[in-house]
């Protein structure tokens, strides 16, 4: 995809300075200096892909290369001699690039892009629209244009539709990798210490990893939301509790470990499945551990399904031991009737307020709030995403007392994590500066 953006923007800007060429040599500078826009605004949207801002190059390109068409044709390409105007054909290929960022960042925005550009087409195409001022291009070049637009607005369109094949077959193409993984051994958890303030091991949060034997590792943020959108969220998050329950089975034999707590995300859609409490008591039944050492982290997006039914399902498999966490608690729609009505024990605060709060007022006062309702309500906080000791010492003077990040320890293999377990806490020390983690797989 970074490929096919990169060639389309180097494409639209050296088409346009064709034509920049063209009108220049014939005397039409300013024609030249208005075609000399979409050269810029190709090189500006080449960088922007080059440099991974994928968001700013689709936002930049369409508000752009929309200013520029509709401008472009009231001003200079009008109907002349029998012939149409052609610099509005490229109007649908800037709507079908609309909704492939729609696609990825659904918005209101996106919408009326799509919207703006299919109905200006259909009126720069259907009327002589012109402004009162214009300066028709020489019919000379105008008969060259009505041949070399429209095949360079199809050329785009076939690049643009095959950007649109690739980004709607990928979740497919993702989610059966996905399951081939599963059948052959290549996922695997990864465990992030969650400590006290001196680096003791309290428990730990399991994190889905996946090696590929050829492509190496895989991020979560790539195939996470292909299991979501093709609905194989349950059969991903089953794995990972039966590996947690096996890895809560194998502590509980070993004294140094067995007070630990692990603790597991589930999505919603796993969670609303209506035999997931069948699951879980089938799992618990299989494995004889202690299930208050299991700990179901929950977003506010399990509540989809409305919140009295998901109250009352935990409620059911709270009677079976199992406790309940709060995900990135206070980056959504956060509300206190959900704290008293879900039997939760423990609120995880979002590592951007932990980032922030050393930093900011605003947040730290935000940070504090959550804290002091924690407190309130005789619930347990996890801090998020800890990398260093002045976001340390501003955690303990709100009272904090469990904390996870880099500064404790990043995501490593079982053997490791039970090792650093059972060897002398190291002292907090800050980590050394690497890539920020990967979003964090739903189900673990």
């Amino acid at each position: 995809m970074i490929r096919i953006y990169q060639a389309v923007s180097l494409t639209v800007a050296a088409f346009a300075l064709l034509w920049t060429v063209v009108f220049f040599v014939d005397g039409q500078y300013l024609m030249a200096a208005a075609e000399f826009f979409p050269v810029i605004a190709g090189l500006v949207c080449f960088a922007l892909v080059t440099k991974g801002r994928l968001d700013l190059f689709l936002l930049v390109a369409q508000m752009s290369f929309l200013i520029f068409i509709i401008g472009f044709s009231l001003m200079f390409d009008v109907p002349q001699n029998g012939a149409p105007r052609v610099t509005h054909l490229f109007l649908p290929v800037l709507g079908m690039l609309a909704y492939l960022n729609y696609l990825r960042r659904p918005a209101r925005l996106q919408l009326a892009i799509i919207a703006a550009s299919l109905v200006t087409f259909v009126v720069l195409h259907a009327a002589d629209l012109r402004l009162p001022f214009a300066q028709p291009v020489p019919p000379e070049l105008h008969a060259i244009g009505v041949w070399l637009n429209p095949t360079m607005a199809a050329l785009v369109f076939c690049g643009t539709i095959y950007a649109l094949q690739q980004r709607l077959s990928a979740p497919r193409g993702i989610a059966r990798d996905l399951l081939a993984a599963l059948r052959q051994g290549q996922l695997s958890l990864a465990y992030q210490p969650q400590t006290d303030r001196d680096g003791h091991v309290l428990g730990a949060e399991a994190l889905l990893r996946w090696n590929h034997p050829t492509r190496g590792p895989i991020p979560p943020s790539t195939f996470i939301p292909a299991a979501e959108e093709m609905g194989l969220m349950p059969i991903v998050g089953g794995f990972v509790l039966e590996e947690a329950l096996t890895t809560l089975a194998r502590w509980k034999e070993d004294p140094r470990l067995s007070a630990l707590t692990l603790s597991v995300n589930v999505s919603a859609s796993q969670f609303n499945e209506g035999d997931f409490e069948t699951t879980l008591r089938q799992l618990l039944e299989r494995h004889p551990i202690d299930p208050t050492r299991l700990r179901l982290e929950l977003t506010e997006s399990v509540l989809i399904a409305g919140l009295e039914p998901v109250a009352n399902k935990m409620t059911a498999l709270k009677r079976l031991g199992l406790t309940f966490s709060l995900d990135d608690f206070g980056t959504g729609f956060s509300s206190l009737a959900y704290l008293r009505r879900l039997p939760v024990s423990e609120l995880k605060i979002d590592r951007s307020f932990v980032v922030a709060a050393a930093e900011h007022d605003r947040d730290a006062a935000i940070l504090r709030s959550i804290r002091a309702i924690a407190t309130d309500l005789g619930l347990e906080t996890v801090a998020e995403g800890v990398e260093t000791p002045a976001q340390l010492a501003f955690l303990e003077t709100t009272g904090c007392r469990i904390f996870q990040g880099y500064l404790f320890g990043r995501p490593m293999p079982l053997a490791d994590f039970e090792l650093s377990v059972i060897a002398p806490p190291p002292k907090a020390m800050p980590a050394a500066p690497e890539p920020r983690p990967a979003p964090r797989m739903a189900a673990g």
